[in-house]
C-alpha cells in the first residue's frame, strides 16, 4: 500500500523528496453506539487498518488532494484562505472541512501542499472511513505547521468539521478513537465530558471478529440526524421535570419512572435505547475488567437487540448476520457497529471457533442474501501519528 503512495505522489506532483508520511486508523466500536451524541459512555478501539497520507509543503496557497483509492482520480484543488464546501469535491470534503474547521480555531496555514492518500478500510463499512481521514488531515496540519493542538482537540476539530462543514450531525467517539487509540486496548470514553480509560482488551481464549455485510450506508443521506433529533426531544420532554444533561445520565430504574413525559412513542424508544445502551457499557467495561467474557458478550448481544428494535437502525442484511452469529457454537457476543444502515458486525468468538466462525457465516449468509460477506481479525491497534 505504501509503495503505491510513493508511486502515486510521484506521478501525480513529481519528487517524493521532502515529504513527510503520516497514519491514521479505522475504529470499531465493542459497545455503546449512539449514546456518544446522548452524553454516555461508548467503548471502541483503534483497529491497525486505516489510512496514509503523504504529503510535501508547496511555495503557494494551493492545496493539492488525491486519493489512490479510487482509479483514474484527478486532483482536487483549492486555494488558502478561501475555503468553502463544494459537492463536486466529493470525498475531498473531509479534509478540506478540517482546514476550513482548523483556520476557523484562528490556526495558521499560510501556505499550500500535494497530498496524496490511500487507505485499507472498506468503504461505507460503518468503520469510520471518514473520521480517519479527519483526524489524519488534523494530524498533518499539527505536524507539518508545528501547529501547538493535542490529539483530543484534534477529535473535536474533526467532530466540528464533519457536524458543521459536511451536515453528518455524529458524536465525538470515532473521531476520539482514531485520534487517542492505543495497541491492545480499547477506550472507555464518557462523552457528557471526555474523561476516558483505557481498557487492555485481554480475552484469554477468544477473538475479536468484524464481519462485512457489504450493506454499505451513507450517513449523511441516511435517517442518523433523524435519530439525534428525536433523542434531543425527548430528552427536552424529560427535562421538563428532571435536573439531566443528557440521556446518559439517566439509570434504567430513573428512566423506567419518568418515560411517560416523552409522549411520542418513537421518540420513547430511541430514549430508552439511549438509557439502557449507556448502562450495558458501564456493566460491560465491568466485566471484562473481571474477566467475565461470557456476560459482555451477553450485553454485547442486548446491544443488538436494542439498535435493531428501539433505535432502529440495523437492516435486514445486518440482522441476518447477527442472527447466523448467534447460532454458532464458540460465538460469545455478536452485534451491529457503527452508524448503522448496514456496515459491520463486531462478534467475539473463542479461537477454536474461528475458522467455522467464517466458514458459516459466509456460506449462510451468502444463501440468505445474495450477498459475500467478509470476516477480519481485528487487530487493535494505536491512534493517528506519524508514520515511518
Amino acid at each position: 500500500m505504501k509503495d503505491k503512495l510513493y508511486e502515486g505522489f510521484k506521478k501525480h506532483y513529481g519528487s517524493i523528496e521532502g515529504t513527510e508520511l503520516f497514519f491514521s486508523p479505522g475504529r470499531v466500536n465493542l459497545i455503546g453506539e449512539h449514546t456518544d451524541y446522548n452524553g454516555g459512555h461508548v467503548f471502541p478501539c483503534a483497529l491497525t487498518m486505516g489510512t496514509y497520507a503523504l504529503v510535501k509543503k508547496r511555495d503557494d496557497n494551493k492545496l493539492n488532494f488525491i486519493s489512490l483509492n479510487f482509479d483514474n482520480a484527478d486532483v482536487v484543488s483549492v486555494e488558502l484562505p478561501k475555503i468553502s464546501y463544494q459537492k463536486k469535491n466529493g470525498w475531498a470534503n473531509y479534509l478540506i472541512g478540517v482546514v476550513w474547521a482548523f483556520l476557523g480555531k484562528g490556526y495558521k496555514i499560510e501556505q499550500g501542499f500535494d497530498l496524496a492518500m490511500i487507505g485499507n478500510i472498506p468503504s461505507g463499512s460503518g468503520l469510520s472511513s471518514s473520521a480517519s481521514i479527519e483526524v489524519l488531515m488534523g494530524t498533518v496540519l499539527k505536524y507539518m505547521y508545528n501547529i501547538d493542538v493535542d490529539m483530543v482537540e484534534i477529535a473535536k476539530i474533526g467532530q466540528i468539521s464533519e457536524n458543521q462543514f459536511n451536515g453528518m450531525n455524529c458524536g465525538i467517539m470515532d473521531q476520539f478513537a482514531v485520534a487517542m487509540g492505543k495497541k491492545d486496548n480499547a477506550i472507555f470514553l464518557d462523552t457528557a465530558d471526555l474523561s476516558y480509560e483505557y481498557a487492555p482488551i485481554k480475552l484469554k481464549d477468544a477473538k475479536v471478529l468484524i464481519t462485512n455485510s457489504h450493506v454499505k450506508h451513507s450517513l449523511v443521506d441516511s435517517a442518523y440526524n433523524d435519530r439525534r433529533n428525536e433523542s434531543t426531544n425527548a430528552l427536552k420532554a424529560l427535562q421538563t421535570k428532571l435536573n439531566i444533561n443528557g440521556l446518559g445520565d439517566l439509570t434504567e430504574n430513573e428512566f423506567e419512572a419518568n418515560k411517560e413525559l416523552i409522549q411520542d412513542e418513537v421518540q420513547r424508544k430511541r430514549a430508552k435505547h439511549a438509557v439502557y445502551e449507556n448502562q450495558r457499557t458501564i456493566k460491560a467495561v465491568k466485566a471484562l475488567k473481571n474477566d467475565d467474557i461470557e456476560t459482555f458478550g451477553k450485553l454485547m448481544n442486548d446491544s443488538h437487540v436494542s439498535l435493531r428494535d428501539d433505535y432502529e437502525v440495523s437492516c435486514i442484511e445486518v440482522d441476518k448476520l447477527v442472527e447466523i452469529s448467534w447460532a454458532i457454537p464458540g460465538v460469545i457476543g455478536s452485534r451491529i457497529t457503527g452508524g448503522g444502515f448496514g456496515g459491520c458486525t463486531v462478534s467475539i468468538v473463542k479461537n477454536d471457533a474461528v475458522d467455522n466462525f467464517k466458514r458459516e457465516v459466509i456460506s449462510k449468509y451468502k444463501e440468505a442474501t445474495g450477498i459475500d460477506a467478509e470476516v477480519y481479525e481485528a487487530e487493535i491497534g494505536n491512534g493517528a501519528g506519524r508514520a515511518e
